[in-house]
């Protein structure tokens, strides 16, 4: 492909740092299109003294949760759990109103109705992610790359409100963010043309190995690329969160993918959006790695806090199980499936149990009365189960107010 890129101008630092403009025609009227500069930031002071202090932090809260993630009873129910609350706070980011009660609720099929539209895109989301995720651990899978990214995105937009969006697809037509058209946008990303050459550059970077960067500051570089280049008609925000995680599992940051940005990010939304304007309009990239860092290290930390207080409260009901009960072995069973199955109803446990329908009863019942379980339908028959102190701990952060 013809590079149409121009050198910024030697010995300029935010001239180095900074994209440039093109005049590109969208929606007939005339706009100026960012163009990012190609990663790494030039010169490389991203590694100041203050930022070497937010990545020892970082690393040392990674660490920790690391150390948890090994001593965790059963890996990929945590795994399970926290890639749903990611799909459920990275889509939140984005304007739907899910929680993580819905999305559990919809997928156990636990509560009659139809799924709404945002349940729909949550859990396309989770699709994506696992897709993502199997592929990378998968030795005749597919690496991070473009491709990739176009596979997860086929099953990001699978299903609801994106799915006229050309799923799979880098886009064909400008885009913008903000406003009602690309005259009165808050920012216009690359034309399409320039967005190639800009893919080429992003997946260069990515799979470069000659330069030492460390994972965690590579991944905040690759994250607000991304963002910029936005290289499809939606989705953009979901995906480029998503790559965090999938970079660090990769880059074998950490051994089980239990750390997800999207609840800082969401929590912080306005300065996130400032940031990326910021390497944008600045070139200041080390602010934002600043954030980034401190992201990692807070929820690094909040992910150990919740991983230690899941695996006391199964080790803590276990034990008033076998304090209080004769039939000990069926109501384990049952507490085990609820660890993996928050909302259950009796036909369910009776399916995916293997015990019958007298056990599964007595066993509710049972549980209901150790506090353990709640009935959360009110009815007599029908009746829904909810472990609701396990579903309290994985709600932190999921109310759509936050």
């Amino acid at each position: 492909m013809q590079r149409t890129r121009q050198e910024p101008p030697v010995g300029n630092v935010a001239a180095t740092r900074l994209g440039r403009y093109v005049s590109t025609v969208a929606f007939d009227e005339t706009v100026n299109a960012y163009v990012p500069s190609p990663l790494p930031p030039v010169p490389p002071r991203v590694l100041s003294d203050r930022l070497l202090q937010y990545l020892s932090e970082a690393d040392r809260a990674i660490g920790r949760l690391d150390g948890v993630a090994m001593l965790l009873p059963d890996k990929a129910l945590f795994l399970y759990m926290y890639v749903r609350k990611e799909a459920v706070f990275s889509s939140q980011i984005e304007g739907t109103q899910s929680t993580l009660d819905d999305l559990l609720r919809f997928e156990n099929n636990a509560l009659p109705g139809q799924p709404l539209d945002d349940i729909t895109e949550v859990s396309s989301y989770v699709d994506a992610m696992m897709y993502g995720l199997n592929s990378l651990r998968d030795p005749q899978g597919l690496p991070l790359s473009l491709r990739l990214i176009r596979e997860m995105h086929t099953r990001l937009l699978q299903k609801g409100r994106g799915a006229n969006k050309n799923p799979g697809e880098f886009r064909r037509s400008q885009n913008w963010l903000g406003g009602t058209r690309p005259g009165n946008a808050e920012f216009v990303p690359p034309p399409v043309n320039e967005m190639h050459v800009c893919l080429d550059d992003f997946e260069r970077f990515l799979h470069d190995e000659t330069q030492p960067i460390v994972p965690l500051v590579k991944a905040a570089l690759l994250h607000v690329q991304f963002e910029t280049i936005h290289p499809f008609l939606d989705g953009n925000g979901r995906l480029g969160r998503l790559l965090i995680a999938l970079f660090l599992v990769e880059k074998k940051v950490l051994n089980e993918p239990l750390l997800y940005l999207s609840l800082y990010l969401k929590t912080h939304r306005t300065a996130y959006y400032q940031h990326l304007q910021n390497v944008r309009l600045k070139g200041d990239w080390e602010t934002w790695l600043e954030f980034f860092l401190e992201g990692v290290a807070i929820t690094a930390n909040n992910a150990y806090d919740s991983a230690i207080r899941i695996i006391s409260l199964f080790r803590t009901d276990r034990e008033r199980i076998v304090a209080a009960s004769d039939q000990t072995s069926s109501i384990i069973r049952m507490h085990e499936l609820m660890q993996s199955h928050p909302f259950l109803n009796a036909s369910q446990a009776r399916e995916k149990s293997g015990l019958s329908a007298p056990t599964v009863n007595k066993a509710f019942e049972i549980l209901e009365r150790l506090g353990i379980v709640q009935e959360v339908t009110g009815k007599q028959r029908g009746r829904v189960f909810a472990y609701q102190s396990f579903l309290d701990i994985l709600d932190e952060g999921t109310s759509v107010s936050t």
